[in-house]
């Protein structure tokens, strides 16, 4: 009787973090900002600038994403 390969199974990604973060060449990960989508006129043009770019992640949060993205997606 043959004896069974053990076979190491793949991670899944979390698809909705997947969506949300990305990683950067040097491995930080960035996110985008809330607050930038409806009731634009009662915000400042230099706030909605700021809200318009990404941001690094902090770094208490940083773990629990990798977890999610195990290839770095």
């Amino acid at each position: 009787m043959a004896k069974a390969k053990k076979v190491k199974l793949k991670l899944k990604t979390h698809k909705g973090a997947a969506k949300r973060f990305k990683l950067t060449g040097t491995g930080k990960v960035m996110r985008h900002h809330s607050f930038a989508r409806h009731i634009l006129t009662s915000k400042a043009s230099k706030r909605k600038r700021r809200l318009g770019k990404a941001a690094e992640l902090a770094p208490a949060n940083v773990g629990q994403v990798l977890r999610m993205l195990p290839y770095g997606n």
